[in-house]
């Protein structure tokens, strides 16, 4: 039996209506998301992050899932007891360290994504970057030991599971460049390195902050990476928020339409800022282009 129209049900329908010009825009396009934070470690977090990949790819979006997992590392070595040392406030990754990340990024944190995507109805596929040489690195820094920086990046084993229909989700893991060594990436990076072989869209670094904020406080929804670059040098983007503009205006520079950097913690970020006008984040877009959530 059928319920009686309802104003919430109006309003679903107002806007998936709204949505179908910003579905029509994405058709197509590979969008990567660095999925992060908080809503990792929360289960019904998880299953909504799901459900907005899964509906992502059921209207035509190829999109790529990255993932982090420190709080997870560190966990894990707390409980075999190994410990870490740590160089200018960076962890040095030695060889027990790196077997750990590796069991916990792309064993634990990996497959937990997969089937949460797979429980809401869509096709996934969990690798890192030393699957098919996706990904293959130098030390960024020796002291560090194993933490890598991409060096190459082979994204044709991602375009195979586009053509299938199945979502790739990333473990930031890379290999060395003589085929031996497992390299530990910052996933920002990964996001980043990925985004631009792909010559994505988007590229979508979910924060747990609202996004980057100006000297009063107040997010900026739209900038360039003119504007980054003077925001970091008057000091007003600080702190962690330097490594992620960082990471966006390299993927633009590879030839990225646009990075937004948002808040993880809002219900469907992603799909707010994908189909809506408003958009959900701060957005970095090439300054020769139109402003990036008018070009419907």
């Amino acid at each position: 039996m059928r319920h009686r129209m309802h104003a919430d049900f109006l309003a679903t329908a107002r806007t998936l209506s709204e949505a179908l010009p910003y579905m029509q825009r994405y058709a197509g396009a590979v969008v990567v998301v660095k999925f992060g934070g908080n809503a990792m470690g929360d289960d019904n977090e998880m299953a909504r992050f799901a459900r907005d990949i899964v509906l992502m790819r059921q209207v035509g979006i190829n999109p790529v899932v990255v993932h982090g997992g420190g709080p997870m590392i560190n966990e894990m070595l707390t409980r075999l007891s190994i410990s870490s040392d740590f160089v200018r406030g960076k962890r040095v990754t030695d060889a027990a360290t790196v077997e750990v990340v590796e069991m916990v990024l792309s064993g634990r944190v990996n497959k937990r994504i997969v089937q949460a995507i797979m429980a809401e109805g869509g096709r996934a596929v969990g690798l890192s970057g030393k699957d098919d040489n996706l990904i293959v690195c130098e030390a960024d820094d020796p002291e560090l030991g194993f933490v890598g920086r991409p060096e190459q990046i082979n994204p044709q084993v991602l375009r195979d599971l586009f053509a299938a229909d199945i979502i790739p989700v990333v473990a930031p893991l890379g290999a060395g460049t003589n085929g031996n060594e497992t390299y530990n990436i910052n996933g920002d990076t990964v996001a980043g390195a990925l985004a631009g072989a792909l010559q994505a869209d988007r590229l979508l670094l979910l924060t747990d902050v609202a996004g980057v904020k100006n000297d009063a406080g107040q997010v900026v929804t739209e900038m360039t990476p003119e504007d980054v670059k003077t925001m970091i040098d008057k000091g007003t983007i600080a702190g962690g928020m330097i490594p992620k503009t960082e990471t966006a205006l390299s993927a633009i520079s590879q030839g990225v339409r646009a990075v937004v950097i948002l808040d993880g913690r809002v219900a469907n970020a992603c799909l707010l800022e994908l189909f809506t006008e408003h958009g959900a984040g701060s957005l970095i877009r090439r300054a020769d282009l139109p402003p990036a959530r008018s070009d419907v």
